[in-house]
């Protein structure tokens, strides 16, 4: 055998990907669950970030790392390689849940009908395969009818749980699209740590599931970055991109700033994490840096004085900026303060990338007085801004 056939069989075995060949990108960052090995007036941090591969495949990444005294950055050594997790379906299927979705994605057809009527009101994932397969061999569907076949496995898939292994380390933990469905990516996710009413915390994240045609908005939970838990999100007022949950409930109800008609910010609440109906209009776009549309850059930021809420413009060129405004605490619906400029623009050397004109987060946080913003270059590389607390509230004009 030859150098090279030997060169190409090798590669063939290892099946070897590069999760992060064409982007790395849009980082939010949230306080580490394990707290016991920092020294005083340290942090310890989670990151994620959106990696982008070959055949512009996106996958959710983390690294960790502390905040010191001066909210330096000290970042863990990254490993090289990926840990693959544990994938488990979920036990059982409610068929309201897939009436539901499928008629909010405005698909009402007599293949559904055909399907559901074959399903019980609760089954498994094998049941659900074997009731397409026949469907498949019975009607030999049209390509309309096969692509929402593959829409419900889509759906299906979406509600599994992910183990890593202990021993791993979190840079090697990496939440990569698991089926054909979702083949294109896990998009820009908002990781934020929500207290619930019974003291205990938990980590949410909202991103964005993609197949290539359609989008489905996805909610993700863990409590200590070793499993995940996935499941879509429901309601008439899940549309479009870039949900972010408040870190606790108001008024006794979910909160989450969404941008449901792709140019406005909204307020969404809810009695339930899963289900949102209930959507108000909170800002339209008002500066020149933001005429094109406007959406949230995380969840927001709880202060003593309001929620500090951070936002992106999209202007001219499409270049993107990030603003910051302020909301009331107990009325989430009232804009009290707003930052006239952008608080984060692109320098003339962080405009070239693999998407040009952009910075862009998905979350910071307060420490030692200070906002921790890390922030994502064009696409290509992320950077860490600072800002001290009172001057940024300093800026803000009362409304």
């Amino acid at each position: 055998v030859s150098e090279a056939r030997k060169l190409l069989i090798g590669s063939y075995f290892t099946q070897e990907y590069s999760i992060e060949a064409a982007g790395f990108f849009n980082p939010s960052i949230v306080v580490r669950p394990d707290q016991k090995k920092v020294k005083k007036g340290e942090l310890g941090f989670i990151l994620s970030f959106r990696a982008t591969g070959e055949g512009h495949i996106s996958s959710i990444e983390f690294r960790s790392g502390i905040l010191d005294n001066y909210n330096n950055m000290i970042m863990d050594s990254a490993h090289h390689q990926c840990e693959t997790p544990d994938i488990i379906m979920r036990a059982v299927y409610e068929k309201k849940f897939f009436k539901r979705k499928l008629k909010e994605l405005q698909l009402e057809d007599g293949i559904i009908t055909n399907i559901l009527n074959k399903l019980p009101e609760k089954f498994t994932f094998e049941e659900l395969q074997n009731t397409l397969e026949t469907v498949k061999k019975e009607s030999h569907p049209t390509r309309p009818n096969k692509d929402i076949i593959n829409l419900i496995y889509f759906l299906a898939r979406t509600n599994h749980e992910r183990h890593f292994r202990p021993e791993t380390h979190i840079s090697e933990r990496v939440l990569f699209p698991v089926s054909k469905e979702a083949i294109k990516g896990m998009e820009d996710a908002r990781f934020v740590r929500f207290d619930d009413d019974n003291g205990k915390s938990v980590y949410y994240a909202t991103y964005t599931a993609y197949n290539g045609f359609e989008i489905l908005p996805m909610m993700l939970k863990t409590t200590d970055f070793l499993s995940f838990y996935f499941y879509p999100l429901t309601g008439s007022a899940v549309k479009d991109k870039g949900m972010a949950l408040f870190p606790r409930r108001i008024d006794g109800k979910y909160s989450m700033i969404s941008r449901i008609d792709g140019e406005n910010l909204y307020l969404m609440k809810s009695d339930h994490l899963d289900f949102w109906n209930e959507a108000q209009q909170l800002q339209t776009p008002q500066h020149a840096w933001e005429f094109f549309q406007i959406g949230n850059c995380g969840s927001p930021i709880e202060t003593s004085e309001g929620w500090l809420l951070l936002t992106h413009g999209v202007g001219p060129m499409r270049t993107y900026s990030i603003g910051a405004q302020l909301l009331d605490l107990n009325d989430p619906s009232k804009i009290i303060g707003q930052l006239p400029n952008p608080l984060l623009m692109p320098l003339a050397t962080e405009r070239e990338g693999y998407v040009p004109n952009v910075v862009y987060t998905c979350g910071g946080l307060i420490h030692n007085n200070d906002l921790v913003l890390p922030y994502a270059i064009s696409d290509s590389s992320c950077g860490l801004a600072t800002i001290n607390i009172d001057e940024l509230m300093n800026g803000f004009g009362k409304s």
